[in-house]
């Protein structure tokens, strides 16, 4: 039977009215804080709503796209409601990239305006170079202040209006030169990521919470204090450019912060440093790790320390997040009462499945590539048809990710796909041996990596990093590993480091590792195969 509905608008609300709103409920309220400077949602809207106009009458329009790199400042998320409320995207780059860089990266994203700060000069510089912001250009610490100030008497800004895949955000997923990756972000869909995350992470959220932000607001931290302002809760930024875990829990302490995003390695130093016993941490309700799945060995020391308050998610930038969730409820220190190395169950609204290589759902415990689709996922990315052709198979988003899910939906990750080689023809993923190998009370880190072996094809090599104050050499290690790792899946060659390399988001750079081994020569069938 067919049914002749009305048409149906796809105009959404522009995400900047998400500002315009808090400000109307709650515009006394601390809207975000950075240390003795704290700023009302009254404040951070009017100030939005004159860059805004400022941004109008510089000529960007609906769909232009707005380069944009700066620390976490207090100006920084205000200017991303700006954009929004122009109807024009904003494309975030990570503050710790060089340079060229982020001008390479405005480039391809065909950026033709430009929001940076005065305390990255080269970077503002490479951006003049490159020529395509032109007079569009805005400098928090230069011209910001002064364009506020010129434009408040303009009153409240009238957001653009937009419709559902309208693009809001060009999320940078992976790449920093020749033509680096672009998820496209849209109105409709982050409308709904707001939701699931609040609903499913945060429940409960509100004008009473408070939370720290640790990482950088160019990609998931901004994510997560975009959440807050829908909700009118307080964000408080973090002093420096880096974390210090002992300022954290102060600012936990002299806030009562309730929530924080943030990675595995960084709950990692949260729970270990001497200043986790000196404040009081009673107010966390929810620490929500992502980016990589915890050690079990990490998770169980962040229970003790914070107690049951971690909340996990799986995602990634093109689908924001929104894939997987393990809640609160679901960790425990008691292995029997918990799905050990689970990260959780299909997100609302969303869907999961295992693929084969040929794009099939595989049934319950096998392993593949693991899809999601549902209303999270993006829009695809700018400007790169072969992205697109491997990441969107049958209708499914493929992430890239390897792992299989039991018979109740819970979802388990082997290890990225890349990560995997293959030795005498077995398929062997790092992260299963990773885990194994932190079970060992003298090691704190450790990361393997594939490299090229004239009889095997590829072998295991590992960089290890040994707990403070621990001692552990190759020999020993090699004769605990014989008893607790299959042969064929025993790293060849093993490296002690002082510390694993990571990038700004706290996640262990695999490639920086196995360039590390070339380097230092522990690792030369590596050397001798280029």
């Amino acid at each position: 039977m067919a049914f002749d509905f009305p048409r149906r608008s796809n105009r959404v609300m522009n995400l900047g009215h998400f500002l315009t709103q808090a400000a109307g409920r709650r515009g006394s309220h601390p809207a975000i804080v950075r240390g003795n400077q704290v700023r009302s949602y009254a404040e951070m809207n009017a100030r939005a709503d004159a860059i805004a106009h400022a941004l109008t009458k510089m000529g960007v329009r609906k769909g232009d796209r707005v380069l944009m790199h700066s620390a976490n400042e207090l100006d920084y998320p205000e200017a991303m409601y700006a954009v929004w409320k122009t109807g024009a995207v904003i494309v975030p780059t990570n503050f710790r990239l060089g340079p060229e860089e982020i001008a390479r990266m405005g480039v391809a994203a065909g950026a033709n305006a430009f929001i940076g700060n005065a305390r990255f000069a080269d970077h503002v510089d490479a951006v003049r170079a490159a020529g395509f912001a032109r007079d569009r250009e805005i400098v928090i610490g230069d011209n910001y202040e002064g364009l506020v100030e010129g434009h408040a008497a303009d009153g409240p800004y009238r957001e653009a209006e937009v419709d559902y895949d309208d693009p809001a955000w060009f999320f940078f997923t992976s790449g920093t030169t020749g033509n680096p990756k672009m998820a496209v972000l849209t109105h409709g869909q982050l409308a709904f990521v707001f939701n699931n995350h609040a609903a499913d992470l945060m429940p409960g959220l509100s004008h009473t919470d408070a939370s720290l932000v640790i990482a950088p607001l160019s990609h998931g931290a901004g994510l997560h204090l975009f959440i807050q302002v829908a909700r009118c809760a307080t964000n408080v930024l973090m002093s420096g450019d880096g974390f210090d875990p002992a300022e954290a829990w102060a600012l936990i302490e002299k806030h009562r912060v309730s929530n924080m995003f943030t990675v595995p390695t960084i709950v990692k130093r949260l729970v270990e440093h001497e200043a986790a016993g000196r404040h009081d941490g009673s107010s966390l309700k929810h620490v929500i790790y992502a980016g990589a799945p915890m050690y079990r060995a990490d998770q169980k020391k962040a229970l003790e320390v914070l107690g049951p308050v971690l909340v996990q998610y799986f995602g990634m930038g093109e689908v924001t997040g929104a894939i997987a969730w393990l809640p609160a409820d679901e960790h425990s220190l008691d292995d029997d009462k918990m799905r050990v190395g689970s990260c959780g169950f299909a997100r609302m609204g969303m869907e999961l499945a295992i693929l084969d290589d040929d794009g099939k759902a595989l049934p319950a415990g096998a392993t593949g590539v693991i899809a999601t689709r549902g209303p999270a996922v993006c829009a695809g990315y700018y400007d790169n048809d072969r992205a697109n052709e491997e990441a969107f198979v049958n209708g499914w988003f493929v992430t890239g990710d390897v792992g299989h899910m039991d018979a109740d939906g819970y979802l388990y990750i082997t290890g990225r796909k890349s990560d995997m080689y293959i030795s005498g023809g077995s398929n062997i993923y790092p992260r299963e041996v990773e885990e194994k190998l932190l079970e060992h009370e003298a090691i704190a880190e450790v990361a393997i990596v594939g490299v090229p072996d004239p009889e095997w094809g590829e072998v295991g090599a590992a960089a290890v990093v040994v707990e403070e104050g621990a001692a552990l050499d190759e020999a020993a290690l090699r004769a605990w590993i014989a008893g607790n790792v299959p042969r064929y899946k025993q790293p060849r060659y093993i490296a002690f480091w002082d510390e694993l390399p990571k990038s700004g988001y706290g996640k262990v750079e695999k490639k920086t590792v196995r360039a590390r081994l070339i380097e230092t020569g522990a690792a030369p069938a590596l050397q001798a195969a280029q």
